[in-house]
């Protein structure tokens, strides 16, 4: 169930709000920055401002609801594809879109910690369950024979991360990806 900012139960209405307000906030975010104004993310759901402030007391509140919210559909996104027929390309399609997605990541990350926010401890149990599920996804490729043997979650953590950085800062490039999955891939 899910549960309102002061760890009370929500209403059907309430939750349906909230959920209302984080998708018209990603949204927001995505199109304007993250220096959108909360009463822009509050026409955008249709809902009057006080509603986005019952949820979320702060902006950086709902910017930490918005990360976490899309850490949770990637992680969800990775365990459906715990049985994808083609494991490889379920690991290699995965990972591209999670490079696609890195500048809105990026950027609710720097607005969070520009607010003083960690972003680290703000994902919870998001962040450790996309990290496990990615692990699940990399051991089916690698018995798939579709990932070399020798690399380990940790690299493709790091890998990814640095894609996603530069994707952030520069924009995803097919030619990158694919020099990186030729890395990742077995040698003949």
């Amino acid at each position: 169930m899910t549960s309102s900012a002061s760890g009370r139960p929500l209403r059907a209405d309430a939750v349906r709000n909230r959920a209302k307000v984080l998708a018209a906030a990603e949204e927001v975010f995505a199109v304007r920055g993250t220096s959108a104004s909360t009463e822009e993310v509050a026409r955008r759901a249709g809902v009057g401002i006080g509603t986005v402030f019952r949820h979320f007391p702060t902006k950086e509140s709902l910017l930490e609801a918005v990360l976490v919210a899309l850490l949770e559909r990637l992680a969800d996104e990775a365990e459906c594809l715990r049985s994808a027929d083609d494991a490889g390309a379920a690991f290699f399609g995965f990972f591209t879109r999670v490079v696609e997605r890195a500048a809105a990541k990026q950027a609710v990350t720097e607005a969070l910690a520009e607010a003083g926010v960690d972003a680290r401890a703000a994902t919870g149990r998001a962040a450790p369950r996309l990290t496990a599920a990615l692990g699940m996804l990399l051991r089916r490729a690698q018995d798939a024979g579709a990932v070399r043997a020798d690399v380990g979650a940790g690299e493709v953590v790091a890998l990814l991360a640095g894609m996603s950085y530069a994707a952030g800062r520069a924009g995803a490039h097919d030619d990158v990806l694919r020099l990186a999955f030729d890395g990742l891939r077995p040698r003949p």
